[in-house]
């Protein structure tokens, strides 16, 4: 079931503490990002938490209230800080179980690994009333009840579960876009970039400036889940490029 009119949405919080230290750079959001636009869904905000039960409960809330569905990566491991799975459960105001399907899974995957230890059970708890998603890389499932997604932390982790999920997710049109750029230092467009924007209300603009050869440039992407007004808002704005006397590459540079 998709619909063209309702504005899909997630929200993304990202747990550990090792995010937040620097010791770890973050690569699911833009996995996640990516991965959501082809289902026709947005994602809308992301928060970083560390692994405190309070918080992941404060942020889970937040996000999972304003939007269509709440994804969380990290803390869904075997050790004693990966408390995503009681934090959330938390959240959602039901009590952590052990699935059966997730220990049947976890008993394969050890059988030849030393076995099921209480660490590696760890990885079978639900919050009541979840749903498993496929983990082909490390035996250990994803979490899904209902709106609220539970994703590993590891991005290759990751991005198999988002693999699972492909197709599973109601949503609604896909978000298209194109991308024009050239050697033009965003401040200068400003006005122009807004103008056009506000000129097509189903459309947005990004402005993503660079520094390259010693020269500052940009690359300016328009995105619509609507193919004409896309269009329109693309041409609007190399027009409006060119009458202001700016070289510019559509695809960008």
């Amino acid at each position: 079931m998709t619909s063209s009119d309702k504005i899909w949405t997630a929200g993304l919080v990202i747990i550990g503490d090792e995010i937040l230290s620097g010791r770890t750079h973050d690569k699911n959001i833009a996995q996640v990002a990516s991965w959501l636009q082809v289902q026709g869904i947005r994602l809308a905000e992301v928060r970083v938490v560390a692994d405190d039960e309070d918080r992941i409960v404060e942020a889970v809330n937040a996000l999972r209230a304003d939007n269509d569905y709440l994804f969380t990566t990290g803390g869904i491991g075997p050790t004693h800080d990966d408390i995503t799975v009681d934090a959330v459960a938390k959240a959602l105001g039901v009590p952590v179980v052990i699935h059966p399907e997730a220990r049947a899974l976890l008993e394969r995957y050890y059988a030849d690994k030393g076995g099921l230890n209480e660490g590696r059970l760890r990885m079978a708890r639900v919050p009541e009333g979840a749903e498993l998603i496929p983990n082909r890389m490390s035996g250990a499932p994803g979490i899904r009840r209902g709106n609220v997604i539970l994703m590993a932390g590891v991005p290759h982790i990751t991005a198999g579960m988002l693999d699972a999920l492909t197709g599973q997710l109601e949503g609604g049109a896909p978000l298209m876009s194109e991308t024009v750029g050239g050697f033009i230092p965003e401040s200068e467009v400003a006005t122009l970039l807004r103008e056009v924007e506000q000129a097509h209300e189903k459309c947005q603009i990004g402005s993503y400036p660079f520094f390259r050869n010693g020269k500052v440039g940009s690359n300016f992407v328009v995105r619509s889940t609507d193919r004409d007004a896309l269009q329109s808002c693309f041409d609007t704005l190399c027009e409006g490029l060119a009458e202001n006397g700016w070289d510019f590459t559509p695809g960008g540079i």
